[in-house]
């Protein structure tokens, strides 16, 4: 006779969810500060790099709220890839009292090869995976970051998260 396994309770699934997303997240923060390295931009500025090419141009309140960080951090982060010639600020057309942050030509072109690199490494890691799993993977892993991002909001520059949420995604 099989016995079924009792259900876990909510807090023991989250507790295992806890535990891996710190362990997934400690691998990744210690491979990109040494892949990312070597491309002449720190992580954080490979990130802003990142939000410019896929969003577009964006005001820095606008960055700094994707990135989860606050303005004078962001601000920061553009200094950098401004010296480097890898951003520009301009004059937002729209609001002339706001500054509009691009990604030029060659922040463009090193972003791409850094994504480039990165998407080779992630096919990498899947392969050890099925199909049908790197599937389910991919979908968890993208609602997931969703349902994190909407506890997430910004009041006067400052992120807060928030423990309470819709639960559905």
């Amino acid at each position: 006779m099989t016995t079924v396994p009792a259900l876990r309770s909510t807090d023991a699934l989250a507790l295992d969810v806890h535990r891996a997303l710190l362990d997934l997240v400690r691998v990744y923060q210690f491979r990109d500060r040494d892949r990312v390295c070597c491309y002449d931009v720190s992580v954080s500025r490979s990130h802003a790099l990142d939000r410019l090419r896929r969003l577009g141009p964006l005001t820095l309140n606008e960055l700094a709220e994707s990135l989860y960080i606050e303005k004078s951090t962001a601000s920061r982060l553009i200094d950098g890839l401004e010296a480097k010639g890898y951003a520009s600020r301009a004059r937002n057309e729209d609001d002339r009292r706001t500054l509009v942050i691009r990604i030029t030509r060659s922040g463009e072109r090193l972003a791409a090869r850094i994504e480039e690199d990165m998407i080779r490494a992630e096919a990498s890691l899947l392969e050890g995976f099925s199909a049908d799993e790197q599937g389910v993977i991919a979908r968890v892993l993208a609602r997931l970051a969703a349902a994190a991002s909407a506890r997430v909001s910004f009041s006067q520059g400052v992120g807060t998260w928030s423990s309470a949420g819709s639960g559905s995604v």
